[in-house]
Parts: C-alpha cells; sequence; structure tokens
C-alpha cells in the first residue's frame, strides 16, 4: 500500500481518481475491521471465565486463532451439550450423505445441511494442516498458558491431520475434498479440547464450594 500510495500514479485524471476511490475504500475497509476486531476483544474479555476459557484453548490448534476460536463458539455454546464428536460433526454438515437402493448404499458428498458459519470457519482452518506439523512463534504464544492436556490435543491434530492430507491426496482426491475430510476430523478435536475444557472448569468450581 506505501508503494501503491507513493509510486503509482497515471497520467489521465480520470484513472487517477479511480485509483484514489480504491485506495481510499481499501484503507475504510482496513479501519473498519480493525474497529470490529477491537469490539471483540472487549466481548471476550467481559465473557464469562468458562466461555474465555475454551476460546483460549481452542486456539491451541493450528489455523484457529482469536477470530475463529469465538466463530466456533458463538455458534456452539456448550460443547458438551455434544455427547460424541459424531453429533458435532452432523451439526456442522461435515458428515457425508447417504444414498441406498434395496441392499445397497454408498456415501456421497457433505450434507451441507449444518450450521454454515462453523462450516466455514473449519474448512478454512483445515487447510493449515496441509504443512507438516510445528509450532511456530504465534501458535507458540497462543499455547504459552494452556494445559498440558489441551496442548496434547492439539500436537496430536497436526500429526494425525497432515498424515490424513497425503493419504487422501496420495490417492488421487483433489485439494478440496481432502481438505473437507481434514475439517470433518478438524471438528473431532474442537470436541476434544472443548470436553476437556469444561469438565476442568467444572473440576475447579467443585473444589471453591
Amino acid at each position: 500500500m506505501r508503494w501503491i500510495k507513493g509510486e503509482v500514479h497515471f497520467e489521465q485524471l480520470a484513472q487517477e481518481i479511480t485509483l484514489l476511490d480504491y485506495v481510499h475504500e481499501v484503507d475504510h475497509a482496513a479501519a473498519r475491521i480493525e474497529r470490529l476486531e477491537g469490539a471483540i476483544d472487549e466481548v471476550v474479555k467481559s465473557a464469562p471465565a468458562e466461555m474465555q476459557a475454551v476460546i483460549g484453548a481452542l486456539q491451541a490448534l493450528r489455523g484457529i486463532a482469536q477470530l475463529s476460536a469465538v466463530t466456533i463458539l458463538s455458534e456452539l455454546g456448550a460443547i458438551s451439550r455434544f455427547q460424541a464428536p459424531r453429533q458435532l460433526m452432523g451439526y456442522s454438515g461435515l458428515v457425508a450423505s447417504e444414498h441406498s437402493s434395496g441392499e445397497r448404499s454408498w456415501r456421497g458428498g457433505i450434507t451441507r445441511t449444518g450450521n454454515a458459519h462453523l462450516r466455514r470457519v473449519v474448512i478454512e482452518a483445515a487447510w493449515a494442516y496441509r504443512h507438516r506439523p510445528s509450532v511456530g512463534g504465534l501458535l507458540h504464544r497462543r499455547q504459552e498458558k494452556l494445559s498440558t492436556e489441551v496442548k496434547e490435543i492439539a500436537w496430536k491434530a497436526q500429526h494425525r491431520l497432515h498424515a490424513r492430507y497425503r493419504r487422501l491426496t496420495a490417492r488421487g482426491k483433489n485439494k478440496q475434498q481432502a481438505i473437507t475430510a481434514i475439517g470433518r476430523e478438524l471438528v473431532g478435536f474442537i470436541w476434544a479440547i472443548g470436553i476437556q475444557v469444561e469438565a476442568e472448569k467444572s473440576k475447579q468450581k467443585m473444589c471453591a464450594i
């Protein structure tokens, strides 16, 4: 943007005005995003301690930072209301559709009948698992204050999901199909972390009574 604002110019006035208008729109959108992110920060700080704990713990997963974690939790509420990962997968619409004819049955694409916001965030996060398992600077900082159990779940997710991505692409699945499958399994790890943290908070409450 510094280069565009300082170095890019046009001889014709109409083109210069168009450029300035585009730059203004980009600046306007960036400022709006910054305001909204600041508002989300304030909402998280004022949220109940149990909710803050789950939001923080979900960020142990690769591909899930604060905005994604907040979106996931706002769509799910208490993760413990789902008794098993499969239920949460169904809620997200990431389970395969099934077709049957007589004694024969086969699976098709995902149902897409679940929560679209949740599904979008999970699929976006799933792309991070194309890369080899690692804990870079940003992810390391997000994990610093989390329990060993949560970090172990997140590390297991990296290894399992990356290996599954490689197997699926090696079998000829296109990237989008592979990522959809990774997203479905990622939902299971989201469930595991949510259950773990909610159980930890429940135990702390009982000890405090």
